[in-house]
């Protein structure tokens, strides 16, 4: 009886896990999964989990530094050996981003910021700063005395919230028309999101992203 249950149990087993990688070697992704650790040149790299690893990476910093990612690319270029060991230049304005400790990390204008929700619309948030001319502010004071002269622009910055199309690799702003254009690749879920009130819309817009999500499962390969 107790063989009898082990094989019982091994089967059930077998079974999820063949449930969760397919013939190809692919397996799907849960909040489990780790990213591979190095700088994404593109996306097609995030995509295939298979970043340019730290190994490869010309530097005189410690690689088992936790700020190992952000004193590279404080730099103008970095220095790698590709595949073949030939030696090759980066310019750090044109990677796509990094992973650390299993999460991924993408570049904007402000910075590299964590991908919180992975997905086939994964969403993140980051600042963005913005600059405007003081002489349009209603706070400007266009008074000018011999000790002080007022800015004549000045900079913001705030928090955004944004989409990644893991299909493209397109970053969105986070709103009802941005959401609106991914959905559409599932025309009945898409329809069901614009049949709902602007308003519900967008109150609903995470809960289609989820939905969205499970629908349209994302696959890597296995580490």
């Amino acid at each position: 009886m107790r063989l009898y249950n082990l094989i019982i149990v091994l089967f059930f087993a077998s079974s999820i896990v063949s449930s969760q990688t397919d013939s190809t070697g692919l397996i799907e992704y849960s909040p489990d999964f780790k990213f591979k650790e190095g700088i994404y040149i593109n996306f097609d790299q995030v995509k295939t989990n298979s970043p340019l690893p730290k190994s490869r990476i010309l530097s005189t910093y410690d690689y088992t530094d936790p700020d190992f990612f952000n004193q590279i690319l404080e730099k103008d270029k970095i220095y790698y050996y590709d595949q073949i060991g030939n030696k090759q230049e980066l310019r750090t304005r044109d990677i796509w981003g990094y992973s650390r400790n299993g999460f991924i990390y993408l570049k904007m204008e402000d910075g590299y910021f964590r991908i919180t929700l992975i997905g086939a619309i994964s969403h993140f948030i980051a600042s963005q700063t913005t600059y405007s001319n003081a002489y349009n502010s209603p706070y400007y004071n266009s008074y000018m005395d011999s000790y002080r002269t007022y800015p004549s622009s000045y900079q913001t910055t705030e928090m955004r919230q944004y989409l990644l199309n893991f299909l493209t690799g397109t970053v969105l702003d986070y709103t009802d028309n941005s959401l609106e254009a991914i959905l559409i690749q599932d025309p009945e879920l898409h329809d069901e999101y614009m049949a709902l009130r602007k308003k519900k819309r967008k109150q609903m817009r995470f809960i289609y992203i989820r939905k969205f999500n499970e629908r349209h499962p994302l696959y890597f390969p296995q580490n």
